[in-house]
């Protein structure tokens, strides 16, 4: 049985995982037997491993580059009965990990120690993404998390003037302040794996009428920090843009070549830097997506199959409604249920025939094709695994660890 090695980003390697593989086989013979019409078969009843929630919309920063500025502080939250019965239902269906995050900031819900504590009890994997101003919060729940939980710290920053440029918090937050919460928690229970995030900003970049922040010169500086301050890994990600119009993420859209070759070149010099700053005691994590641009394959993670297969292993509980992406968060196309759409039997069944008609329906070939697609690499090793026709008895499991997708 394999080991899953990079549990981050092997979404292949995960679906392959002994607790999920059942789900897997059942989707691709699905699958096969819709495209040969055999029979009329309906989606086998399994719901998402992994979801999304975001708990509200809420969010006490106000980041210039946040890709989801136009849903949040809406003055919508999930109430804890739906958040309750929700994952009750949900795991009752196969779920094996939550994600608390987007679309607001989690530990702003009034509820949120509860919810963690409901999640934890229940065996479920959590991972709590946070822009770090309300870390009292999570040290009061910190001594719940095992191993294979996390929490991760989007800073975007390695100095206090770019923090503050980048994400304009309300009131007296300060990135040293974060910094030192995150390292208490750290101390008191070190199996718990504490992220450091850095979305990578260039020069030039301008969205919702603001000059975008700069950050890219810190990358390496990010590393030392987190090295500093306990962190286990630092995450670099590209700077996403949601565009007008269609509300989707993307990345160099239009294309232009010859800024794109400049970017590039940059980012690479500075992700050198935080390798050698790196050392053994911090890892340092590149998204798909940054991956790829460095690898100037950017533009083939928009070239995705017709069918998305994901939307089946994992979506996004907001208040706003079910999503069968996160990178269409908040858009109608979407959109597959409203957020009771997981609240009991009944609801997970209505939910369950609208995600067929999603996967039968939405062509992600069209409506993703200038997304960069965290997904990509998985949607293609399924959509191959359907066409190739081989036995699903094949299909290697993968030792059971890292649930998040």
């Amino acid at each position: 049985m394999e080991k899953l090695t990079q549990k981050e980003h092997d979404f292949s390697a995960k679906l392959r995982q002994r607790s999920v593989i059942e789900s897997l086989r059942q989707y691709i013979t699905w699958q096969r037997e819709v495209r040969t019409r055999e029979a009329h078969s309906p989606l086998p009843l399994k719901g998402p491993a992994s979801v999304n929630m975001d708990l509200t919309s809420a969010c006490n920063f106000r980041c210039p580059h946040c890709v989801d500025s136009g849903i949040i502080n809406t003055g919508e939250s999930l109430d804890l009965d739906t958040i309750k019965q929700s994952i009750e239902t949900l795991q009752q269906n196969g779920l094996l990990s939550v994600i608390l995050i987007g679309g607001g900031e989690p530990t702003v819900h009034k509820d949120f120690e509860e919810i963690v504590r409901f999640i934890r009890e229940r065996d479920i994997q959590v991972g709590i993404a946070t822009n770090g101003s309300r870390l009292e919060r999570v040290e009061k729940v910190a001594g719940l998390l095992k191993e294979g939980d996390w929490l991760r710290l989007s800073l975007d920053a390695a100095s206090e003037e770019t923090f503050r440029k980048s994400h304009r918090p309300a009131g007296n937050v300060t990135l040293g302040k974060i910094l030192e919460d995150a390292r208490r928690i750290k101390e008191a229970n070190p199996a718990i794996s504490l992220g450091y995030s850095h979305v990578i900003v260039w020069e030039g970049i301008r969205y919702n009428g603001h000059d975008l922040t700069p950050n890219i010169e810190e990358v390496p500086d990010s590393v030392r920090m987190a090295k500093e301050y306990s962190f286990d890994y630092v995450s670099f990600k590209p700077c996403l843009l949601r565009l007008e119009g269609s509300g989707k993420e993307s990345l160099f859209d239009p294309p232009d070549p010859e800024r794109e070759e400049k970017v590039i070149n940059q980012v690479r010099e500075k992700m050198d830097q935080a390798e050698q700053a790196s050392g053994r005691s911090v890892k340092v994590l590149k998204s798909v997506n940054l991956q790829a641009m460095m690898d100037k394959t950017l533009h083939e993670l928009k070239r995705q199959p017709v069918v998305c297969h994901s939307q089946f292993f994992r979506t996004v509980l907001a208040p706003s409604g079910i999503f069968h992406c996160p990178a269409l968060r908040g858009v109608s196309d979407g959109r597959i249920a409203g957020s009771e759409g997981y609240q009991g039997r009944d609801r997970f069944l209505q939910t369950h025939e609208s995600l067929e008609k999603s996967i039968k329906g939405f062509d992600a070939a069209k409506e993703c094709s200038v997304v960069v697609c965290f997904y990509h690499h998985v949607n293609w090793w399924v959509e191959r695994f359907i066409e190739s026709g081989e036995d699903v008895s094949e299909i290697a499991i993968v030792e059971d660890n890292n649930f998040f997708l």
